[in-house]
Parts: C-alpha cells; sequence; structure tokens
C-alpha cells in the first residue's frame, strides 16, 4: 500500500510549477543550442542566442522565462492502494492548493491569469485555479 500525505501533495505540486516556470528541457536547450550552431541567418542567430541567454537568466535567477505563465493543466493517475494520510481534502482541492502556492509564492509570483466565468463576469480569481 502506498501513503500519500494531504501535504506532500500540494507542495509537490507548488514546487513543480514553480520549477518549470524557470527551468527549461534539456533536450530543448540541447537543439536550440544546436540549431544556433547551423543557422546561418545573423537575425535568426541572434534571436537564437537571446532565448538561450534568456533561458540562462532565468534558471539563475529562478525567474519565469515569460510573464504569462498559462494555465495548468494537471494529469493524476492513482493505483488501488493508495492511502491518503491525514486527508481532509479532495484530491482536486489538493492539487488546487498546490496550485494556489505555487503563483502565490512570495519569491517568486507568478502572473495569474485564469477568470472564473470567462464568458461572464470574468473575474480574475487571482491565483491560477479554477
Amino acid at each position: 500500500m502506498t501513503v500519500i500525505k494531504q501535504d506532500d501533495l500540494i507542495q509537490s505540486v507548488a514546487d513543480a510549477l514553480q520549477f518549470i516556470s524557470y527551468y527549461h528541457p534539456v533536450d530543448f536547450i540541447q537543439a536550440m543550442h544546436e540549431a544556433y550552431l547551423r543557422e546561418e541567418s545573423p537575425a535568426a542567430k541572434d534571436s537564437m542566442a537571446q532565448i538561450l541567454i534568456n533561458s540562462r537568466m532565468c534558471a539563475t535567477g529562478h525567474r519565469p522565462i515569460c510573464q504569462d505563465t498559462g494555465i495548468v493543466t494537471v494529469f493524476v493517475k492513482v493505483g488501488m492502494d493508495v492511502r491518503w494520510d491525514g486527508a481532509t481534502m479532495s484530491v482536486d482541492d489538493m492539487i488546487n492548493e498546490g496550485v494556489r502556492r505555487a503563483y502565490n509564492l512570495p519569491e517568486n509570483v507568478l502572473r495569474a491569469s485564469i477568470l472564473a466565468d470567462p464568458a461572464g463576469a470574468r473575474k480574475n480569481t487571482k491565483d491560477n485555479t479554477p
């Protein structure tokens, strides 16, 4: 039986969102560098160099590469033998709390752009949760 603590799931979601806000995947960096080396156009080469420089600055400074950090989509696969240790929230609520914590982290506040009732009142949720 696998035991998952509520706070561990919440913190894992928050940590993952912070991580992907300022680190590009290694394969992307490698592909961009390889494309830079092959590129013949000076303007295109300069653009790729700027992307690589910005990516490094984001990784070292732990700041998002883009102001718009997007919409969070979480896929969860929970097995049959999982026990939630001390959980007082549903899995959806735990994930939303992780998103909330990630987007409101004082050291790296992310831009919340999700609207409640997008076809109606269009009120920003201020924490990027649904």
